[in-house]
């Protein structure tokens, strides 16, 4: 019986931030649904030209405030995205004001936490580059 991969939920607290965040990441909204009757709204994000689906990001918005959220989700794990370069992502995101908790010391891997602490994977496309400063030398900032 085949499967495909449809999306990941992520329970969101502030939703305007929680969008603000992902579309630093570079992803765009996609699709958006208000439930009057179940008082929530969902937004669906996904890297620009994935526009079927493959590869989205729920954002869960209960209208009525989510007292259930722990205040630190690492029972999730982590979204994962792959980007063309590393080193230009985290800068970008940097200059944005978003903390860069593992830094690309590898060329290869970083990590950056959400508005809900939901741990963001990013990947150097194909092959690591080579190490520069100052990401070679950054420490981590926090949980990853």
């Amino acid at each position: 019986m085949p499967i495909k991969y449809l999306h990941t939920m992520v329970r969101v607290k502030d939703l305007d931030t929680s969008i603000d965040f992902y579309k630093k990441l570079g992803l765009v909204e996609r699709r958006r649904m208000d439930n009057e009757g179940g008082r929530f709204t969902l937004v669906f994000l996904c890297p620009p030209g994935m526009d079927d689906g493959h590869a989205d990001v729920e954002l869960t918005y209960n209208w009525d405030g989510d007292d259930g959220l722990p205040s630190d989700s690492r029972h999730f794990g982590h979204l994962a995205y792959t980007v063309e370069n590393i080193y230009d992502m985290c800068q970008s995101l940097m200059d944005a004001g978003i903390t860069i908790n593992r830094p690309p010391r590898d060329g290869h891997m970083a990590f950056v936490r959400s508005p809900d602490n939901i741990s963001i994977e990013l990947l150097q496309e194909g092959d690591a580059l080579p190490p520069q400063e100052p990401w070679a030398s950054m420490e981590n900032t926090g949980h990853w």
